[in-house]
């Protein structure tokens, strides 16, 4: 099929939608706290079903509670070319982080529903499930159980803090939106487009308004319980303490010396660590700590890595240790020929772009699994991200955008 003349996005109504949409569990501080499938989740869905509805778009709902939106193609036989990223955010997050990725998708259906562009292959834009993990653990849950990755069963037995599971959560969001359709987990596609804030620095300092992304870093994740026996603060002298927190924060400083390297490659993070039973008077009895261990090279995750358990073995004293790894992925390298198109599209937009690696995982990297898929790259000020005061700038947010609907369309209009 011979490609269409390319339209131009409608960056007003973009930055509105972004604008409402960030009202949905706004803070003080202009951020947003917007769990997965929490009231202001449900109430996203809901917002941008609406959209999709004046438009003319189908939405479906699947099983783990992904969202499509869905825009037929001339040939309805061939598989999608989606778009998409998560509406879910850290407690509490920025406006940018995942909504990005949603309003640049759901743009790139209504700007070809104006232009009235027919493309061969079917569009769709998603919105993944719990992909922050803030909420339900793991993240990236909604991608991974869509391409078979993670059981669905088991991650709609997750609980949350409170003990709700997800499956009571997307029931309600099931029922929020009543007329959705049915879709079946797995249906594959030919291809998928994730924007995205850049989560760093580089593209702000180099000046440039295009991230073309190479691939993805990998990580793995630990729960690590340390269980000692609690004791009268007053009474218990030292020699006879299982002090539970004295072992962990020895496992902690000792973690840092072994992932310390000079080239400030490697990120390993302690974001949680709890401490039982939190009584002034009290020796504690247990602590718990999370490690998030991220790498671009396989070898050196599984070197590092490998080395957790044992060293928590040997850092315990008197008290025991449990060392779970509750997660891995790989690092994952995305297809030249998507990052070309990417590229051919910046530039014939006259968008100043560069190469970069996604140091953030992001539900492109199971889609990558399963079918041809790439990232876009905007910058975001500071670099900061996962928090209130993560901004980004309209233009780029234009930039973003369009150059999602220009890659989409290519590659749907492509035998």
């Amino acid at each position: 099929m011979q490609i269409p003349d390319l339209p131009k996005i409608n960056s007003d109504r973009l930055w509105q939608r972004h604008l409402d949409l960030a009202a949905l569990g706004a803070t003080k501080a202009g951020g947003v706290h917007r769990l997965a499938l929490s009231p202001e989740d449900i109430a996203a869905h809901v917002l941008i079903a609406g959209w999709a509805g004046e438009s003319g778009l189908t939405v479906q709902l699947d099983a783990i509670g992904n969202m499509f939106i869905c825009r037929p193609g001339h040939d309805p036989s061939l598989r999608a070319i989606a778009s998409g990223s998560h509406t879910d955010t850290q407690p509490p997050g920025g406006q940018f982080d995942g909504s990005l990725g949603v309003l640049c998708a759901i743009e790139t259906l209504e700007t070809l529903q104006d232009a009235g562009t027919e493309t061969l292959h079917p569009v769709e834009a998603v919105i993944w499930n719990n992909e922050e993990g803030a909420r339900f653990m793991p993240g990236l849950s909604g991608s991974g159980a869509y391409v078979g990755k993670y059981d669905l069963e088991a991650m709609l037995d997750c609980r949350d803090d409170t003990g709700l599971t997800m499956r009571d959560c997307v029931a309600e969001l099931q029922k929020a939106l009543p007329s959705a359709v049915h879709r079946e987990l797995g249906v594959p596609f030919a291809g998928f487009i994730e924007a995205h804030i850049e989560q760093d620095l580089i593209l702000e300092a180099s000046g440039n308004t295009i991230g073309v992304v190479t691939g993805m870093q990998g990580n793995r994740r630990f729960h690590i319980i340390v269980t000692g026996e609690n004791a009268h603060s007053g009474t218990t002298p030292r020699s006879r303490r299982k002090d539970a927190f004295v072992a962990a924060t020895d496992m902690a400083v000792a973690l840092r010396d072994i992932f310390w390297d000079e080239e400030d490659v490697v990120r390993f993070t302690i974001g949680k660590f709890e401490v039982g039973p939190g009584a002034k008077s009290v020796v504690p009895g247990r602590a718990e700590f999370f490690i998030d261990f991220r790498h671009p090279s396989a070898e050196i995750l599984k070197l590092l890595g490998d080395q957790i358990e044992p060293l928590c073995d040997r850092m315990k004293g008197p008290c025991q240790v449990v060392v779970e790894e509750i997660s891995s992925a790989a690092p994952v390298a995305f297809p030249a020929e998507v990052q070309q198109s990417i590229k051919q599209a910046a530039d014939a937009r006259g968008y100043p772009n560069q190469a970069i690696l996604s140091c953030a995982g992001h539900d492109a990297r199971h889609l990558a699994e399963v079918c041809p898929s790439a990232m876009v790259f905007i910058p975001c000020w500071k670099g900061i991200s996962h928090n209130e005061a993560e901004r980004a700038e309209r233009k780029h947010v234009t930039a973003g955008a369009q150059i999602v609907c220009d890659v989409v369309t290519i590659l749907a209009c492509k035998d």
